[in-house]
């Protein structure tokens, strides 16, 4: 999973700009629970209506969700009353320009690491199954096959033979110095996506230009 789109992810990291949101961001995230604004200004040391402010800004990003609950312990008027609470949505963001996907590479090649220390065997062909299961589960996720190289940012472009080309390699600096692994690896990843979105795997063809993604799409 890509977590937030990418766009989204800029936008959060903008968001955190903010000193005092920031901070709100982080204590809600190093939390055991959830997190009303009051508890949330005490721990800071912020006035509520600062607190309230940022925490709802947060979730306006798409950093925090709300939640209504009772808490205990709570006597007298408005006691019976939900407290609103604030919850993360995802513990942590990260985005670069050019967008790259560096966690999906780690998350391939840490499985292909287990299952070879688990089962033995190949390392190469552990990491393009590993890759190959992970492109089928990103492909299993979209309707079409082009959605899938712009949720992980591939940046397709039309050619004009029918096929599209990637102007974009979302794994740029580790295919630079470990060329052979990553390219085998992204190649087996488009061919899993491929397949799951009911594209003929034959259509994953290599791209050597500069500048480029090492895999184009052919034309049907």
């Amino acid at each position: 999973m890509t977590g937030l789109p990418w766009l989204r992810r800029l936008s959060a990291l903008a968001s955190l700009d903010d000193g005092n949101r920031r901070r709100l961001y982080e204590h809600v995230c190093s939390a055991s629970d959830a997190v009303s604004r009051d508890d949330a200004a005490t721990a800071l040391g912020l006035p509520r209506s600062t607190a309230s402010f940022h925490l709802d800004r947060l979730v306006r990003d798409g950093l925090l969700s709300v939640e209504f609950r009772k808490l205990g312990g709570k006597v007298g008027p408005g006691s019976g009353r939900p407290a609103k609470l604030y919850a993360p949505v995802i513990e942590e963001i990260g985005a670069s320009v050019p967008e790259r996907h560096y966690d999906l590479a780690g998350e391939v090649m840490a499985s292909a690491i287990q299952d070879l220390m688990a089962k033995g065997g190949s390392p190469r062909e552990a990491l393009l199954e590993t890759a190959y299961a992970r492109g089928r589960e990103a492909g299993s996720t979209e309707q079409h096959f082009e959605d899938v190289l712009v949720s992980y940012g591939y940046r397709p472009e039309a050619d004009d033979d029918g096929g599209y080309s990637l102007v974009n390699c979302p794994f740029h600096r580790l295919a630079e110095s470990h060329t052979d692994v990553v390219c085998a690896m992204n190649g087996a990843f488009l061919s899993g996506a491929a397949a799951a979105c009911g594209i003929a795997e034959e259509r994953i063809a290599d791209d050597n230009r500069e500048g480029h993604c090492c895999a184009r799409i052919r034309p049907a």
